[in-house]
């Protein structure tokens, strides 16, 4: 039976280490993300926010450390001996999937079947994964459609759509599997900055529905305006967190000074759509 922890939060990172082969790129990382909330890392490129949101959603092993998501261990079972000593052992590949289906994830890149139009495509992984039937699954997948705005390109193969559409699609995707968290990685990177607000609007509507999320972002006016924390990473480490208009307006660390000089003056108002910093 996986392990659980007595927790109120959906998220809880406790000194997270990641290496990969020499490289120390988490280097002990802590963080609780609480049920409904937005969670908006910042950093550098390099600095491990991408790697800690793959550690979340299983897509890379921690080296050391434990994640819980709703207070079930992830990725590990724990094993408690009689001289209260504890051993962990990885959990099988079925048990890890199951896990892993609780949480959705939106990458920087679509990857939306070619062959397969925009219901077919948020379809899919519910009839492979959670074995829906097809008529379950295109009932789904209308729902998340029309939330993302795109009840009307139901029927469009990604070819016909545009770079934002195609990741409100990704989005309806991963909303379809009901997932207890979102987890985004620079989803808006990709895209041309004229696309960028209409995939922020989507997000910002799932954040008032209440979704928890997990954002990896360079979108400050999104960060500043809909986020319940902000973290910002540098080297691995968390350099500075807490209240966005605190962090974002009146940081503590010059690390995070410098990093924001680059995208804002500090005690500016941003817009929702910051695509152009």
């Amino acid at each position: 039976m996986a392990a659980t922890n007595e927790t109120t939060a959906m998220v809880e990172i406790r000194d997270v280490h990641k290496f990969f082969g020499h490289l120390h790129v988490l280097r002990g990382i802590n963080l609780n993300i609480e049920p409904g909330q937005v969670c908006c890392l910042l950093g550098p490129s390099g600095s491990g926010k991408s790697t800690l949101l793959r550690c979340v959603n299983q897509l890379e092993t921690i080296s050391a450390g434990r994640i819980y998501v709703e207070g079930q261990l992830q990725g590990m079972r724990e094993q408690v001996h009689a001289d209260g000593s504890v051993t962990l052992h990885e959990l099988r590949h079925s048990e890890i999937a199951k896990q892993r289906s609780r949480i959705g994830m939106v990458f920087q890149r679509f990857n939306l079947f070619p062959h397969m139009t925009a219901l077919e495509n948020v379809m899919e992984a519910q009839v492979q994964v959670l074995r829906r039937s097809k008529a379950q699954a295109a009932q789904a997948a209308k729902v998340q459609l029309e939330r993302v705005g795109l009840g009307d390109r139901m029927d469009h193969y990604p070819s016909q759509l545009s770079g934002g559409q195609q990741q409100r699609v990704a989005i309806a995707r991963a909303l379809a599997m009901d997932p207890e968290i979102m987890l985004f990685d620079e989803p808006t990177s990709a895209l041309d900055p004229e696309l960028v607000g209409e995939v922020l609007t989507v997000m910002k509507e799932l954040a008032d529905d209440g979704m928890t999320m997990m954002v990896v972002t360079h979108e400050i006016g999104f960060a500043k305006e809909v986020a319940d924390q902000v973290v910002f990473m540098e080297g691995g480490v968390i350099v500075e967190q807490g209240d966005p208009k605190v962090v974002l307006e009146h940081p503590k660390e010059e690390r995070t000074r410098k990093f924001l000089s680059r995208y804002l003056t500090l005690d500016s108002e941003l817009p929702l759509d910051s695509a152009a910093l």
